[in-house]
């Protein structure tokens, strides 16, 4: 395939060895912020500076833009059909303790900040005992295993057409206890009751867990934070366009993430995904 989509596929499955391997040594943290006011690590930079330089080397990428960087940054002449949004490196504060972490792919074909239903393809790789790679696009989900190897880096399929299985297993939610509403917290404690928690401080990794044997993940709105913790862009849009092509449900608490109108780059919205009648079962106690 040579359309522009799968060239972006492409790169970022030839950086995620590189982001991966540049993990070793930049494990320390740097003075300055990202946008959202969150310290970051050396590897978080790392892994943006690979990612901005070879998706904006790609005729038809228009725009990149990052969790780590104020504003969108255009391509030379800003030409190209799409503009893609990454989280270079998600759960990077896993890192000093040597846990699972991700990259967030977003192509978007409107201009940054757009909503998800401008999404024309998402995925994530995550850099478990092994590098995968979840792609949804055209409505379908494959997942892949990427192979750094003599020959260069490979990308084979593991499965087609990925669905979140019927019988849900776990549940995963992000925030302080103290700092959850009471409608969300009794949700929670129903919940606690039917499945396992499975919960890493990742949010890639616990969609992954939820992808793989069914379930809900959650970052709420909180006490102190009524937006929640996760960016509409990076985080919330290309992982409920994800779970949507998987058959299961996105939601803000009232209604998808993909129907979520964006006023702001960096904006935060609350993020719960997973098979569809929890989700259901969620917007029902919020409402």
């Amino acid at each position: 395939m040579t359309d522009t989509v799968s060239r972006i596929v492409d790169v970022v499955t030839e950086t995620a060895p590189d982001v991966r391997a540049g993990l070793t040594g930049r494990r320390e943290y740097e003075t300055s912020e990202n946008p959202s006011g969150e310290q970051m690590l050396a590897a978080d930079r790392h892994a943006d500076e690979l990612l901005e330089a070879r998706l904006l080397a790609i005729d038809g990428v228009a725009s990149y833009a990052s969790e780590e960087r104020e504003e969108v940054v255009e391509s030379e002449g800003a030409k190209g059909d799409y503009h893609v949004a990454c989280d270079p490196l998600d759960g990077s504060s896993n890192l000093k303790s040597n846990n699972v972490m991700g990259t967030i792919l977003a192509v978007y074909d409107q201009p940054l900040p757009a909503p998800g239903r401008a999404l024309v393809a998402a995925g994530y790789v995550l850099y478990g005992p092994i590098t995968t790679l979840v792609l949804a696009r055209n409505g379908t989900v494959t997942e892949y295993v990427i192979d750094d190897t003599d020959e260069g880096v490979e990308r084979r399929v593991v499965e087609q057409e990925v669905t979140i299985p019927t019988d849900p297993v776990v549940y995963g939610f992000g925030g302080r206890v103290p700092d959850w509403h009471d409608d969300f917290e009794g949700f929670v404690r129903e919940i606690e009751d039917e499945l396992k928690l499975r919960y890493g401080g990742a949010m890639i990794g616990d969609v992954s867990q939820v992808m793989e044997y069914g379930g809900v993940f959650a970052y709420p709105s909180l006490q102190s934070a009524e937006n929640g913790k996760l960016r509409l862009q990076f985080e919330g849009n290309p992982i409920g366009y994800i779970v949507e092509c998987a058959g299961g449900r996105s939601s803000d608490g009232g209604q998808s993430l993909l129907a979520v109108e964006p006023d702001r780059l960096h904006q935060r919205v609350p993020v719960h995904v997973g098979n569809t009648e929890l989700i259901e079962r969620l917007e029902g106690a919020l409402a």
